[in-house]
């Protein structure tokens, strides 16, 4: 694996990432605009004395799950679909070489997503309690965890249901997530599917960390299981072709 052949790739795919229409809307058109719209219009009871202390780690963790499951699954399954990546594996880069170029694309594109929404944030009047370096580690994990599963379904799936089962995940995973709406306003029965599901912890984790409040040791947990289960299964039913 070549270091600068990974390189090389990283800078191909981020800019592809970042010139496809689609994928902006979903990585950073649909994070700001929650975040400018609620951050804005006080339309739920979130229980923090400033909204946005709910608002904007919801908001970080949307855009993990936006760019490293949907993103990310859907250009993968369609690169499969199309050749692409049978290709790809067979030159100097190797197999190893591109998934890691892929997994760099992802933690480049969210930082800059991060930059934008916190930079936003921050113009709307929020103010971090700190543990700046603690919500960075969790957003590493939800990384790792959202990567596996649309890794999943793109190694997996026809391009097609890829593209239908990422996006359909996403708003379920938005409504269901803690993200722009407390888990405690929906039904008891879904708050228990919530907290078992990746998107909530990971917004939970967040929220700790950069409230002051402290990281949730059961959600951790969850969020960490996720992150090891989900890579596992991706790499052990990833298919290079359709």
């Amino acid at each position: 694996m070549s270091l600068r052949g990974v390189g090389a790739q990283v800078e191909i795919e981020t800019k592809l990432t970042l010139r496809r229409g689609e994928s902006l809307i979903v990585t950073l058109g649909i994070p700001v605009g929650i975040l400018v719209f609620f951050g804005n219009v006080d339309l739920v009871d979130t229980g923090y004395r400033d909204p946005l202390d709910f608002l904007v780690p919801g908001v970080l963790a949307l855009a993990v799950m936006s760019t490293a499951m949907v993103s990310l699954g859907i250009a993968t399954g369609f690169e499969r679909r199309y050749g692409v990546l049978k290709r790809l594996g067979s030159t100097p880069l190797g197999r190893s070489g591109l998934l890691t170029a892929k997994t760099l694309t992802v933690v480049t594109v969210e930082v800059i997503q991060a930059v934008i929404i916190v930079i936003a944030a921050l113009l709307l009047g929020w103010s971090p309690a700190g543990g700046i370096a603690a919500a960075v580690l969790v957003m590493i994990i939800g990384t790792i965890a959202f990567s596996g599963l649309g890794l999943l379904m793109a190694g997996t799936l026809r391009a097609e249901a890829t593209l239908a089962v990422a996006n359909g995940g996403y708003l379920l995973l938005l409504v269901l997530g803690g993200m722009a709406y407390p888990l405690s306003k929906l039904p008891l029965a879904l708050q228990d599917v919530a907290r078992v599901l990746p998107a909530a912890p990971l917004a939970e984790c967040l929220r700790g960390a950069l409230t002051g409040t402290g990281i949730p040791g059961a959600r951790l947990s969850i969020l960490i299981g996720w992150a090891v289960l989900a890579p596992l299964l991706a790499a052990r039913s990833f298919r290079w072709e359709e």
